[in-house]
C-alpha cells in the first residue's frame, strides 16, 4: 500500500468541503483560500483550486464577482450561494457520521 497516495486521495475527498467551510466565513479571492488551506497545512496548489472553485460555480454552490485590487489586477471574490450554504450543512452532517463510523471502527 502506498501510504503516500492514500493520504492524498484523502486530502482530494475533503478539499471541496473546506472550500466551502472557508466561504462560508467570508467572501474570499483564490490566494486567501490557498492561504488559509496552508496555514491549516493542507496541501494544495492553485492548479488544484481553480478546477474546484469552477466546479461548485456550475453546481451552483458559488457565485463571484470582480473587484478592484490596490496592488495589481482585479481579483475574483468568491462566495456560497444559498445552495452552497446547503450543502455545506449536508455535508457537516456526513462529516460528523463519518468521524463517528470511523471511532466505532478504530474502537472496536
Amino acid at each position: 500500500m502506498n501510504i503516500e497516495n492514500v493520504k492524498a486521495q484523502m486530502r482530494k475527498g475533503t478539499l471541496e468541503y473546506c472550500i466551502l467551510a472557508i466561504l462560508s466565513r467570508n467572501d474570499a479571492y483564490a490566494s486567501e483560500i490557498i492561504s488559509e488551506l496552508k496555514s491549516a497545512e493542507m496541501i494544495i496548489v492553485e492548479g488544484t483550486l481553480y478546477p474546484l472553485l469552477t466546479r461548485q460555480k456550475n453546481h451552483g454552490l458559488l457565485s463571484y464577482r470582480w473587484e478592484e485590487s490596490p496592488q495589481g489586477p482585479p481579483r475574483k471574490y468568491y462566495s456560497l450561494t444559498e445552495k452552497g450554504h446547503e450543502a455545506l450543512h449536508q455535508l457537516d452532517t456526513t462529516w460528523g457520521e463519518l468521524i463517528s463510523q470511523i471511532s466505532k471502527i478504530r474502537n472496536g
